[in-house]
């Protein structure tokens, strides 16, 4: 992520810490511009322990940021579902709910995977088994075309983050020559007096 990103409330994220790609295949990726990634897919136990998770202090003020985001994008999600998920009070849950919380004004609503607050596969898990009961159904060819977006969006953002460095690094090259032949014209116009 780029040094002026950092500061702007943008959460970088590591494909290949999430599982979703291996770093063999961003290198054959950044070796050839033609070549498509390939998510790998996960496997499908993963096993935690039932009970109250620890939750790092550094992360305890981003709980309301993914749960403002989960009641916004997915209302079909019980408040005990959300609570169990991101490890919080269902007093929690209906404050920022009917926006009565305490630090409403700074409650972004924010994506608790990239807050590192759950799994993808926990919180696909969860809203699949919402929607169920709920009796919204998502068909193949919707769930098909969601990864693909998600694939083609990845793949694009990585792009994007290369074409980046590569301006990056000319500017850095272009400065150096520049501050080259600068030094140069000082030396040769003090030995010329």
């Amino acid at each position: 992520m780029a040094d002026d990103l950092a500061g702007a409330k943008y959460t970088g994220r590591d494909p290949v810490h999430s599982g979703e790609l291996t770093q063999a295949e961003i290198e054959r990726g950044q070796a050839s511009p033609s070549y498509a990634l390939r998510m790998q897919r996960a496997p499908i136990s993963v096993s935690r322990t039932k009970g109250p998770r620890y939750t790092p202090v550094s992360k305890r003020q981003d709980k309301p940021d993914g749960i403002a985001w989960i009641l916004r994008n997915h209302p079909e999600i019980s408040d005990a579902q959300i609570g169990k998920l991101i490890g919080t009070t269902r007093n929690t849950i209906a404050a920022i709910r009917d926006r009565s919380h305490w630090n409403i004004s700074n409650i972004n609503p924010k994506d608790p995977v990239t807050l590192g607050l759950c799994s993808q596969r926990e919180l696909d898990g969860l809203v699949a088994k919402a929607a169920k009961r709920a009796g919204i159904e998502e068909d193949q060819g919707a769930r098909d075309l969601r990864l693909g977006t998600d694939r083609d969006a990845l793949i694009e953002e990585l792009r994007a983050e290369r074409d980046a460095q590569i301006k990056a690094s000319s500017a850095a090259a272009q400065e150096a020559e520049a501050q080259a032949w600068l030094e140069a014209r000082r030396a040769e116009g003090r030995s010329d007096s």
